[in-house]
């Protein structure tokens, strides 16, 4: 994984995790790997994967099963969707509603973008 600089390496981790959570490569109930493996794989410091676990189980996405490892939770999907969504209104949409006024962008020209991007 390439990491970049303009966000810190834990919440990228976070990032990388609920990807496959939306595109369902992890499923409700699926072992995820262990903080070790996966600094292994992503060849980074087991505290920062450590960091972005714990994270992610205080969101609700996974959950650690004492002994045996994380796992996806049952509303995972749910619960991504939704800091996903909630972190995309307050930092993505503003930024763009302004672009869109800098560059004159009507609603109608929008309104086509989007109609054809969703074909």
């Amino acid at each position: 994984m390439e990491f970049s600089n303009n966000k810190a390496i834990y919440l990228q981790i976070m990032d990388l995790i609920q990807e496959k959570v939306l595109k369902e490569v992890w499923v409700e109930g699926d072992k995820i790997p262990s903080v070790r493996q996966m600094a292994i794989e992503l060849e980074v410091n087991p505290n920062t994967v450590a960091r972005s676990y714990a994270a992610l189980q205080d969101d609700g996405v996974i959950f650690n099963k004492r002994g045996i490892g994380y796992f996806i939770s049952e509303d995972a999907t749910v619960m991504v969707k939704q800091l996903e969504k909630s972190e995309f209104m307050k930092k993505d949409l503003p930024n763009f509603f302004k672009k869109l006024q800098l560059l004159g962008v009507s609603w109608d020209e929008l309104t086509e973008i989007y109609k054809e991007q969703s074909k």
